[in-house]
């Protein structure tokens, strides 16, 4: 085989790999599109506990009122416990807030910190779409479940890579493991109790996190209440904040 032969049999080769490439990456993002319509409606109102768990068995609850606008936009308003009531906190794609009444001003908050303690961070609790976020590749498949690596979009994301399991009949999210940059394995959300909600939606009603960082602590998200509902623009404000609780 002369060289210009050789030449074009590599280039069919590079392309037939590159097409499957391309094809098996747009699969897998297409299939974390599904999983993250399987989890939410695209605008909706919740209603949460969050519980935070300390190696002594101590608890620390909280509970939030939350309304979500398409992909990059979330309100959360703290209903208990008392010493947290009136709070709120917005975030606009990347861009977060805290409101405290007596403070009276919307205070910038990051991602990697925990406004309420324990193990979940700002980023778990007010999460955009995984898709929004993430691009995916499918590592591998077993008899009941995809496995799905992440890579994250920006340098602005939570988490540098995850891996993520869903179910392969539901396709629902079973379990995530959060990377930070260096590899180093952050902590791992495992998603449990498959509720019907209504209106079509069947999801796990808990989320369980627990952290190497963090040993012995663990933090649980109950959601009691998720359902569609369309929510002005406006109360993705940071004028609102101090407002939210007129629309529950």
């Amino acid at each position: 085989m002369n060289t210009s032969r050789i030449s074009d049999f590599l280039a069919v080769i590079t392309a037939i790999l590159f097409s499957t490439f391309s094809h098996a990456a747009e699969d897998a993002n297409e299939l974390l599109k599904t999983i993250d319509r399987n989890l939410m409606p695209d605008s909706y109102e919740t209603y949460r506990q969050l519980i935070n768990e300390e190696p002594d068995g101590k608890q620390k609850t909280f509970t939030f009122f939350t309304l979500k606008k398409g992909k990059d936009k979330i309100a959360m308003l703290y209903l208990s416990p008392a010493s947290e009531k009136g709070r709120s906190t917005l975030r606009l794609g990347d861009n977060m807030w805290l409101f405290i009444p007596n403070v009276n001003r919307p205070v910038r908050i990051t991602s990697l910190q925990s406004v309420v303690g324990g193990v979940f961070n700002n980023a778990d609790i007010m999460t955009l779409e995984y898709s929004a976020e993430y691009d995916a590749v499918i590592e591998s498949t077993t008899a009941t479940d995809y496995v799905l690596n992440l890579k994250a979009k920006t340098k602005t994301v939570a988490y540098d890579k995850l891996k993520m399991w869903a179910s392969k009949d539901k396709k629902n999210l079973k379990k995530v493991e959060c990377y930070g940059a260096s590899g180093m394995l952050i902590k791992t959300l495992e998603f449990k109790k498959d509720k019907d909600f209504g209106n079509g939606l069947v999801r796990p009603s808990m989320i369980e996190t627990y952290s190497p960082l963090y040993k012995g602590y663990r933090s649980f998200m109950i959601y009691q209440k998720v359902k569609p509902r369309k929510v002005p623009d406006e109360a993705f404000t940071l004028n609102y904040m101090s407002r939210l609780g007129e629309l529950r």
